[in-house]
């Protein structure tokens, strides 16, 4: 845990002593924290940031507005002293921060936690051995179809799934693996056909694809319940030529339903946040760049970290402020928006945080 000191200071860790467990108004446990680093991304991704609103004109957050690596590694501290374990870089395009792997150290020598990073592979080829040897764990990498006009169609980008790949393969052998790739599954454009190649080419890799249903993240991209495929719908179409059984989730709280390969070649998973949301288990918490905490995916509104680490706030101070947001969320907008899609409910048409600005 932090040692306490005023704002400014040098982490000084100890090993981590067990923290009270502190649970938010629905009993969830707070366990995993995702740290945006940026908010610019080098792909233009339409379930993401679709070029239409995130075009040539769009204002990026300036330099000073961004959290220091120095004040994140404090904040996730402060995360891990109130028991979380799980740390994800995410973004943006966290690749494109600079001097990254420095972060990576920092929060690597933080005891107890397990550090991955969320990627569109784009640059990771470059980066992989430096990101390793800095004390990264995991990786997982975007990939939504190896079909090159598929692919930048869904991405907008002139890179093709070969450079994505060309990443993949750097990780595995910088020792970031298993890798998990996620992909986006969103109708007419990569269902069918895309999703048996994309599970047959990592069949027996050891690397786990992770199928995820087309979400209503944000306010941009457009939307509709009618261009979601199921998890259901993925699994009958990849077990029709690649035999699937249901295996047990390796922890409470795992948001990918587990599928194994019948003939014990390897596994894949199905996010299915839109017809079967696991908000019941739900422990992640959300860090964007300028140091807002998010309790939600589907957020509006935040609590703002940075202002309390850069007006002097000691670290229990930071500490008290951070166990007060969890101990008071509520939140649960998959379910209520599942429900409203049922007919049975509704959800507000709100302004809701981007994706791109606190990660997946």
């Amino acid at each position: 845990m932090l040692t306490t000191r005023r704002a400014g200071a040098r982490p000084c860790y100890r090993s981590p002593m067990r923290a009270p467990r502190l649970t938010d108004a629905a009993g969830r446990p707070l366990r995993d924290l995702r740290i945006s680093v940026t908010d610019r991304c080098n792909f233009r991704c339409g379930y993401c940031m679709p070029r239409e609103h995130f075009g040539p004109g769009v204002e990026f957050l300036p330099c000073v507005e961004i959290l220091t690596f120095e004040e994140i590694a404090r904040i996730a501290g402060v995360f891990v002293s109130l028991g979380v374990r799980k740390l994800r870089l995410t973004g943006g395009e966290p690749l494109l921060r600079n001097d990254l792997p420095r972060l990576v150290q920092q929060l690597a020598a933080i005891p107890g936690v397990d550090l991955a990073l969320t990627t569109n592979g784009s640059l990771l080829e470059a980066r992989a051995g430096e990101l390793a040897r800095a004390g990264l764990g995991r990786v997982t990498v975007s990939l939504d179809s190896l079909d090159e006009h598929v692919f930048r169609a869904m991405v907008d980008t002139m890179l093709s799934p070969a450079d994505v790949l060309a990443g993949i393969d750097a990780a595995s052998c910088a020792g970031l693996a298993p890798i998990k790739i996620n992909a986006v599954v969103r109708r007419g454009m990569n269902d069918g056909q895309h999703l048996v190649d994309l599970a047959r080419r990592f069949k027996g890799t050891g690397h786990v694809v992770r199928f995820v249903e087309y979400m209503d993240v944000g306010s941009t991209n457009g939307w509709r319940v009618d261009e979601v495929v199921s998890g259901r719908e993925i699994i009958e179409t990849i077990a029709r030529e690649l035999p699937l059984e249901p295996i047990s989730p390796s922890y409470r709280g795992e948001v990918a339903e587990r599928w194994r390969y019948r003939d014990g070649d390897g596994e894949i998973g199905v996010i299915r946040s839109v017809t079967a949301p696991f908000c019941d288990d739900c422990s992640r918490a959300r860090l964007s760049p300028e140091g807002t905490l998010y309790t939600c995916l589907f957020a509006t509104h935040g609590a703002d970290l940075r202002a309390a680490v850069r007006s002097g706030s000691t670290d229990a101070e930071l500490t008290e402020l951070v166990r007060a947001v969890w101990a008071r969320r509520s939140d649960c907008y998959s379910q209520l928006r599942t429900a409203g899609t049922a007919g049975t409910a509704g959800t507000a048409r709100l302004r809701r945080i981007e994706m791109s600005h606190i990660g997946g």
